[in-house]
């Protein structure tokens, strides 16, 4: 399949949307039927990569939720695919481990888990990053560290009293249990992402 030149960078822009558009046909209304496969392709393919990264997991002690890759995966898709499709394709990911895709952490599935909690704040994480995305938050590291700061803490809003409801702890219980062991890899997320994004938008602006 051969591909359209991408366009060059402007504001309001993510990464997603520098990604060229498939050349399907010459049918009229070729245009919109090409951005919907890249749509597509992209909701899907930023679904399979959170859920690869769920499963990079390490066990916590004493917690029923591990360390993973699953966050900074959902940020990135996010931060890269913008509100609407971040949004949506996190949506594909959560429901499809609902109705039974072993790709939560650690190959679960089902909202039973007490770590479901995490997987919806992943949802509302990569719509708020993304939303920051189109206003350039992406676009230098610390405006970069900030937004996947700010995603960060929405899932752990979202995560920590889902776990605390899920298994009868007490609030403080969660949070130790729930927060507090992640935060230092979080803050190693953040600077990741802040030496990333930034360097790959350079990089367009160059070519």
């Amino acid at each position: 399949m051969s591909s359209a030149a991408a366009a060059p960078a402007r504001p309001g822009q993510v990464l997603a949307d520098l990604i060229p558009l498939p050349k399907l046909s010459a049918s009229a209304g070729q245009g919109g039927v090409s951005t919907r496969v890249r749509d597509v392709a992209l909701l899907v393919g930023g679904a399979v990569l959170t859920g690869l990264a769920a499963q990079i997991a390490v066990p916590i002690p004493g917690s029923p939720v591990p360390v993973t890759g699953q966050t900074f995966a959902a940020l990135l898709v996010g931060t890269a695919l913008g509100a609407g499709r971040g949004f949506l394709s996190l949506a594909l990911y959560a429901l499809a481990g609902v109705a039974g895709m072993p790709w939560f952490a650690e190959g679960g599935s089902g909202a039973a888990a007490p770590s479901f909690g995490y997987v919806i704040g992943l949802l509302l994480a990569a719509t708020v990053v993304g939303a920051l995305a189109r206003r350039g938050a992406d676009r230098s590291p610390w405006r970069t560290a900030g937004a996947m700061l700010l995603g960060e803490a929405i899932i752990y809003a979202v995560g920590v009293p889902y776990l605390a409801f899920a298994t009868g702890m007490s609030a403080s219980a969660a949070i130790a249990a729930g927060l507090t062991p992640f935060l230092i890899g979080d803050a190693l997320k953040a600077a990741l992402a802040m030496g990333l994004l930034p360097t790959a938008w350079k990089l367009i602006d160059r070519h």
